[in-house]
């Protein structure tokens, strides 16, 4: 067992057996809560979680490799493993909910769940980086957000933080009530509805109703913040008083949103917003590109004054929160003749997504003369029987906005290839890794290029491919 003298534990050995009903042989303590022994740090309670491909069991060994402080199993590990300092619970999987129920029941921070079609991690980052200036904030790390994410990201929370940020998901109706039941948020903040992972719904009424479970665990005097601009804003809100939520926030850019965005002036990277947050006038900026990220930093001051925070500091912190890789990190890579700007959105793709990107596009200065605006696309996943429209509705956007070529990947984006003009037609290729190259091929100095996808088209390869040896361009 690694021991750090000066670090407060998350967990002792008394604690998590009572959290979970287990029993710990020999004393210990954690500061930290895994489930991948990979990526195990010195003093992490590893839990062995059994999947249908893996089982964590096999791998306790190798956590405590990495000078794990425990492992929490239901079964004891493999000879190799023996006299190690373990937490034996009935059930790997419910003994790390438990944990994470616990961890919420002793902390007394003011937590925030965020929800929503798009823009879940990255107004979660924000958020993050907003409340770290004014307190000890706990946040989820990635996209940690499902059944498995969530439990895992609570159990994490230490009982010193002020403020807790969490990131809900989903795929199907009646996944977001469980998470949001265990969260128990002050604060939920849904960013938007549109269409995205809406293969098991009947529409968006239904994906409407499926976000709106946020509020199914809200704490008695909780707030709801909601998206003004958007169509389903009533109904969300309705959804929230049925739920007993007594405070709802409006953001938007409707002269009746109680966060307003009232102005964007975009940069090379990211921009200058001014807003009023209930009657407080702010500038400030971010590094995040785009009006559709304005937008979702006024919904996250406005979360942030509901937890407690002082607002203008909040505001402040804004500027130095950087987008995470795959959600909008910029690099400059040289090229023949100088540079060109690659603009990594390779994370995650829906059709308001990548309209969003598209238009963030658009309103980009190329970093050099004669450069081009490129579009680089892979296919939309999970939009079910719509997706050949959703993707053919795109050259609409694309020649509004002027993007002057576009090049795309795998089976779905033939259909906005077909759609677009002949002179926007850059190539069209199979998957992302036969793409590649042709892209690379077409690039040329003063180029500022897009590359978005939903992730199991795998437009990472390109980004890795473009990128190699570059540095950010957009660093907070």
């Amino acid at each position: 067992m690694s021991e750090t003298s000066n670090v407060i534990p998350l967990w002792t050995s008394a604690e998590a057996a009572a959290a979970t009903g287990g029993n710990a042989p020999e004393p210990w303590s954690a500061t930290g809560v895994s489930i991948d022994s990979r990526s195990v740090e010195a003093g992490d309670l590893f839990v062995a979680l059994a999947g249908p491909n893996h089982d964590g069991h096999d791998f306790v060994q190798a956590a405590f490799e990495r000078e794990a402080a425990a492992a929490m199993v239901s079964r004891r590990p493999e000879p190799g493993a023996a006299g190690t300092p373990l937490l034996l619970v009935v059930d790997t999987f419910e003994g790390l909910r438990t944990l994470a129920a616990q961890a919420r029941e002793r902390s007394t921070a003011h937590v925030v769940a965020i929800t929503g079609s798009v823009g879940k991690t990255g107004t979660k980052e924000l958020l993050a980086g907003a409340l770290g200036r004014c307190g000890p904030t706990h946040a989820s790390a990635g996209n940690l957000n499902n059944h498995i994410g969530v439990p895992l990201s609570l159990a994490r929370l230490p009982q010193g933080a002020r403020f807790g940020v969490f990131e809900a998901g989903m795929n199907h109706p009646g996944e977001i009530a469980p998470l949001s039941r265990l969260v128990r948020p002050h604060t939920a903040l849904i960013t938007t509805i549109a269409p995205a992972h809406t293969e098991a719904f009947s529409g968006l009424d239904a994906v409407a109703d499926a976000k709106a479970e946020i509020f199914q665990g809200i704490e008695p005097g909780g707030t709801a913040i909601l998206n003004r601009d958007n169509a389903y804003f009533d109904r969300l809100a309705a959804a929230a008083r049925a739920a007993g939520v007594s405070r709802i926030v409006s953001f938007g850019e409707a002269e009746g949103a109680e966060a307003r965005l009232l102005a964007w002036r975009p940069a090379a990277a990211g921009g200058t917003v001014t807003a009023a947050i209930e009657g407080t006038a702010l500038n400030y900026e971010i590094a995040f590109a785009g009006r559709h990220w304005a937008l979702n930093s006024v919904a996250v001051l406005a979360a942030a004054r509901a937890a407690g925070a002082p607002l203008e500091r909040a505001a402040r912190a804004l500027g130095s929160v950087a987008p995470v890789p795959g959600r909008g990190v910029r690099h400059r890579i040289p090229v023949a003749g100088g540079l060109f700007e690659l603009v990594d959105e390779s994370y995650n793709a829906s059709p308001a997504a990548v309209r969003a990107a598209i238009a963030t596009l658009a309103e980009t200065a190329p970093p050099a003369p004669g450069g081009r605006r490129l579009a680089v696309l892979g296919d939309m996943l999970e939009l079910g029987e719509a997706a050949a429209r959703w993707h053919a509705e795109l050259a609409g956007d694309i020649d509004a906005a002027g993007i002057d070529l576009v090049f795309t990947a795998g089976p779905l984006m033939t259909h906005l290839h077909d759609a677009l003009e002949p002179t926007r037609r850059g190539a069209h290729a199979p998957d992302s890794e036969s793409l590649a190259d042709i892209v690379r091929a077409e690039i040329r100095a003063g180029d500022v290029v897009l590359v978005k996808g939903s992730l199991g088209s795998r437009m990472g390869q390109i980004v890795r491919r473009l990128a190699a040896g570059a540095a950010p361009a957009n660093r907070p």
